[in-house]
């Protein structure tokens, strides 16, 4: 798998690994902290987490840029994760929020959610375009795709371990106060110290508290130690998401020399071009730029159905998944887990075919993912429908018994990983390998930076989501991203022999 590759490839991939570590972290956390911290709406936690990840990768073209404009692709990399690591920092105090200093502290978690954004944009693209410029090399151009397969491997080993650190530093410190977990216990712990008596659920309110260890003489007492203890824990996680950034960091400095340093060599390359050859490459450059803005328009509905496993596939796995025994943030684990075993089949399966001289194109493998993911969201719709699942604020104003008639075993989110694993495996490393090849070479970082900015458009409409997860029964939530699915693959199916035209 890794024979006839780039050496810079493997510290490369590592050195994203220890980023990737951290960036999972949050990914399972964010909506689901935010609510249990400072008692907002999954509404407007997602809304959060919307703009968020929308800064993320909106921010790449801030940091492919800096790169294209300096040409010190290598600088801006270490620079994107210092910036991580204080926004981490920073995310990691522990400071109880109050009536009195909630807005504040929000804002405060706000500016780290910045800092990780800024430092993400630096790095990011950057990272993904020296990984392109190793495959420029003609003895390794065969094997882009491959290449990028593989990089996406070790993105995913930081992501297979991160979701579990957060659910069990936290469930040890509540162990440690004799409490333990339970997914729906913050929100109702928050309704209780805004309502008082009133609140609706009190009564699973109280057999929830007595069940996790809580005291019911006082339930406002006891609503604040449990908010306090169960969010210290949170906050503890992102100390390793800390330490996932000096790794990476002491990696890539360790390594940097074996990269390539392409500013030297273009220079020498545009003194030679002759105003014909300009002309031309002026040409073949615009060919190109439409070509990648093609296949960013039809990947922004991947990534607002993919995404939605930080938002309302989150919410689901918290309300209709027995949890009993996982906490829902595992469930973050489960993709990628696929993506660490599928890749090697897939990257078989290509080879294969292409040894056949029957090599599907990298935009036509897009429209396939496309498809793929589609037969998720089909699958949910479908299972939904079958057990007659309300919307989410429906389902949570049903007694505790009749919540847990309604809970889903754990393969339902096994299943639905899978097709959405494998979609993911046909589009994003697949994508950045489509990018980085059409990618005028003084313009890589900066093209990447636009794959990133397609992913942050995505990323800016997933608060539809829970929208619609708690206005309208999930079935036909779920269709609604099914179509989007749909639609995407017709579109790019549309405009695939054109792709392949300007990519050859």
């Amino acid at each position: 798998m890794f024979k006839s590759h780039p050496k810079g490839l493997i510290p490369a991939a590592l050195a994203n690994m220890g980023e990737r570590f951290g960036y999972y972290i949050m990914n399972a956390v964010l909506v689901l902290f935010l609510c249990s911290k400072f008692g907002v709406s999954e509404e407007l936690s997602a809304g959060i987490y919307s703009a968020f990840y929308t800064s993320i990768y909106i921010l790449g073209l801030l940091g492919g840029y800096i790169a294209d404009k300096t040409r010190n692709y290598k600088g801006t990399i270490m620079s994107g994760l210092v910036v991580m690591a204080v926004g981490y920092v920073i995310l990691s105090i522990p400071i109880l929020a109050t009536p009195q200093n909630s807005m504040g502290l929000l804002a405060l978690t706000c500016g780290a959610l910045a800092l990780i954004a800024l430092g993400n944009g630096l790095f990011k693209g950057n990272l993904q375009a020296l990984v392109g410029q190793m495959y420029d090399n003609p003895q390794y151009a065969d094997k882009r795709d491959a290449g990028f397969q593989i990089f996406y491997v070790f993105i995913n080993i930081g992501g297979l371990v991160a979701p579990f650190i957060a659910p069990y530093l936290r469930e040890w410190w509540l162990g440690t106060h004799d409490m333990l977990y339970n997914a729906s216990l913050p929100a109702l712990c928050h309704s209780y110290i805004a309502g008082g008596e009133a609140m609706e659920g009190l009564e699973n309110l109280k057999t929830l508290m007595v069940a996790c260890g809580g005291d019911i003489t006082n339930l406002a007492t006891s609503c604040a130690d449990y908010l306090k203890i169960f969010n210290e824990g949170v906050h503890y996680s992102f100390l390793a998401s800390v330490a996932a950034m000096l790794i990476s960091l002491t990696i890539f400095i360790f390594t940097r020399k074996i990269y390539p340093t392409p500013a030297k060599k273009e220079a020498a390359e545009v003194a030679g071009y002759t105003e014909e050859e300009k002309i031309a490459m002026a040409k073949e450059i615009k060919q190109r730029m439409y070509a990648l803005f093609a296949v960013l328009g039809v990947v922004i509905f991947f990534w607002f159905a993919f995404h939605q496993n930080g938002t309302s596939l989150s919410l689901f796995a918290r309300d209709f998944i027995d949890t009993s025994s996982i906490a829902p943030e595992i469930w973050q684990a489960v993709n990628p887990f696929f993506v660490i075993v599928l890749t090697p089949v897939i990257v078989w399966i290509f080879a294969a075919l292409s040894s056949r001289g029957k090599a599907i194109s990298t935009p036509r493998k897009i429209a396939i993912g496309m498809l793929i993911a589609g037969l998720a969201y089909l699958f949910l719709a479908g299972y939904s429908y079958m057990m007659g699942y309300p919307s989410g604020e429906e389902y949570r104003g049903l007694a505790v018994d009749a919540q847990t008639q309604l809970k889903a075993g754990a393969w339902v989110m096994i299943v639905l990983y899978f097709f959405l694993t494998v979609s993911e495996l046909f589009i994003s490393p697949l994508g950045l390998s489509f990018v980085s090849k059409i990618a005028p070479k003084h313009l890589q970082g900066l093209c990447q930076g636009l794959w990133l900015t397609a992913t942050a458009l995505g990323n800016s409409i997933l608060w539809i989501g829970p929208l619609m997860y708690n206005a309208m029964p999930l079935w036909l939530c779920w269709t609604v991203f099914l179509v989007v699915c749909l639609v995407a693959m017709g579109v790019m199916l549309g405009m695939v022999k054109w792709l392949e035209r300007v990519a050859k």
